[in-house]
C-alpha cells in the first residue's frame, strides 16, 4: 500500500514535460533524487537557468510522502506548492520521510523514532544541495511539524519559511487540543505530559488517550517536548517568513502569533480563507468543506500562499 506514496529509486531519473493536463505550460525540468537509499525525493529545475534560488520543503507529522500526502490523505499540497513555485523560476526539492521507506522495507520500529532524525535528514539535504553551485539562495520552508525541524535545520542557509507551524512546543499544543475537543481528559494528559517532560516512559495513563501516548511513541514524544519554537526561532539569523492560514483548524492563527512575537523582525502573513493543507476554502469554511480539503487534491492551492513565498525569496 505504501508504494504509491514511495518512489524507490536509486538512480536518478529525468523527465522533461511541455504542458500540464490543464495545457498551461511547464516550465521546469523534474528529477527523481536518492540522497541515500531510504531518503528519496523530487527535484523541479526551472528550464533554460544555470542558476536559480532552491526551497527545500519539510513536511508535517506522520508518514507523509513528498506530496504531502498520507495514506487516506491525499491533496498534494506540496506537490502543487513546489510545481506552482517552479514554474516561476525558484527551484524546488521535496522529499518524503525517512520512515515511509522503513514502513516500505518493514524495518520500521516507532520505539527508535527520534524527532531529532527528521533534524538530521533535513541537515543530510541541505548539505547535499549545498554543494551543487547553481543555487544562489538555499531555503528550508517547514510545513506544520517541518516547521520546527526546519529551524533546527537551517544553520548555513539563506533563508527560513514558517508554514502553519507552531509556536508552543508540542505538550503545550496537546493540551490545547485536549481542552477543546475532549476536556474530560485533560488533567490526565497533563498527569502523563508531567512525566514525559522530565524524560521518564510510562504505562499509567488513559487508555483512551492511547492513540497519543502508547509506550511505542512515548520516547518521540520526549525528544519532541525537548524544543520550544519561540525559543528556537529566536536563534535564527536570516530572513524568516511566518505564513498561516485563518481557516486552519489544527494550527490556529495565535500560534502563527507567537512566533512572530519571539522574532519581531520577520515577515508575517495571515492568509485569508487558507487552511491547513494550503488550500483555500472560501466564504464560512465550513468544517465539511475543510475537511474534504484533505482528501481532494482537485481543491485549489492558495494563490496568495505563492505569491506571498516568491515576494519573500525574490
Amino acid at each position: 500500500m505504501m508504494k504509491r506514496f514511495l518512489s524507490i529509486t536509486l538512480t536518478v531519473l529525468l523527465t522533461i514535460s511541455s504542458f500540464s493536463g490543464f495545457g498551461q505550460q511547464i516550465n521546469y525540468i523534474q528529477k527523481d533524487i536518492a540522497i541515500d537509499e531510504t531518503l528519496q525525493g523530487t527535484l523541479l529545475k526551472p528550464m533554460n537557468k544555470k542558476e536559480f534560488p532552491l526551497v527545500i520543503f519539510i513536511a508535517g507529522s506522520g508518514p507523509t510522502d513528498r506530496d504531502g500526502n498520507q495514506k487516506h490523505l491525499k491533496n498534494n499540497s506540496l506537490r502543487q506548492l513546489a510545481e506552482r513555485l517552479s514554474n516561476k523560476q525558484v527551484a524546488t526539492f521535496r522529499y518524503d520521510k525517512r520512515i515511509l521507506a522503513e514502513l516500505l522495507n518493514d524495518t520500521f520500529e516507532e520505539k527508535n523514532v527520534s524527532f531529532d532524525n527528521f533534524v538530521a535528514d533535513a541537515k543530510l539535504i541541505v548539505q547535499y544541495f549545498k554543494r551543487k553551485p547553481q543555487y544562489t539562495k538555499i531555503y528550508l520552508a517547514g510545513h506544520s511539524q517541518g516547521s520546527l525541524v526546519g529551524m533546527l535545520a537551517s544553520e548555513g542557509i539563506d533563508g527560513f519559511i514558517s508554514i502553519a507551524g507552531a509556536g508552543q512546543s508540542i505538550d503545550k499544543v496537546i493540551e490545547h487540543q485536549i481542552e477543546n475537543t475532549a476536556p474530560t481528559l485533560l488533567e490526565s494528559a497533563k498527569e502523563t505530559l508531567d512525566k514525559l517532560r522530565k524524560g521518564k516512559t510510562t504505562s499509567d495513563y488513559n487508555p483512551q488517550l492511547e492513540i497519543l501516548f502508547r509506550k511505542s511513541l512515548q520516547p518521540f514524544m520526549i525528544s519532541w517536548m525537548n524544543y520550544t519554537p519561540t525559543e528556537e526561532i529566536k536563534k535564527l539569523d536570516m530572513p524568516i517568513l511566518i505564513v498561516n492560514g485563518d481557516k486552519d483548524l489544527q494550527v490556529a492563527v495565535s500560534e502563527a502569533e507567537l512566533l512572530k512575537e519571539a522574532s519581531p523582525e520577520a515577515e508575517y502573513k495571515i492568509i485569508k480563507d487558507m487552511n491547513h493543507v494550503l488550500k483555500d476554502i472560501p466564504g464560512e469554511g465550513k468544517l465539511d468543506t475543510n475537511a474534504i480539503s484533505y482528501t481532494n487534491p482537485e481543491i485549489p492551492l492558495s494563490d496568495e500562499l505563492v505569491s506571498t513565498i516568491l515576494n519573500f525569496i525574490q
